[in-house]
């Protein structure tokens, strides 16, 4: 079964120092199936990443080693243009646009959601979006 993964739980797999249950679930989860993300997700690892060249905590070797791996992986990027639904979202929500659209991918796609977002988890609870791991067996 599909799943919308967010940056977080991505970059979890990368950063020992961020992994997580659920993190170790995506990944587990991503290799019998497939993920979405909305388009958006490619500039967001990207940037994180950058980033953290810039904080010191990887290099540009590691940087390319991750860009490689992670986009070997079955990770579909939606990229619907769906202005209204996300900003109601955003709104009601009080959610950043960019989270948002995660929320109205999983909302359409009627598939879990994988955040490491707390915001965004709450969110997801409050619209009856499931959360990747929960009230599964």
């Amino acid at each position: 079964m599909a799943f919308v993964l967010d940056a977080s739980v991505a970059l979890s797999w990368y950063f020992t120092d961020e992994t997580s249950s659920l993190g170790e679930l995506a990944f587990e989860r991503i290799r019998g199936s497939e993920a979405v993300a909305p388009v958006l997700w490619w500039f967001e690892i990207r940037n994180a990443l950058l980033a953290s060249e810039r904080r010191g905590r990887i290099g540009a070797a590691q940087t390319t080693a991750i860009l490689t791996s992670i986009s070997a992986l079955p990770i579909r990027l939606d990229a619907t243009e769906r202005d209204e639904p996300i900003l109601a979202l955003a709104r009601i929500h009080r959610l950043t646009f960019y989270d948002a659209a995660y929320l109205e991918l999983a909302h359409r796609l009627s598939a879990p959601l994988a955040t490491l977002d707390r915001a965004l988890a709450r969110a997801a609870h409050a619209a009856a979006v499931p959360l990747l791991g929960e009230g599964e067996a």
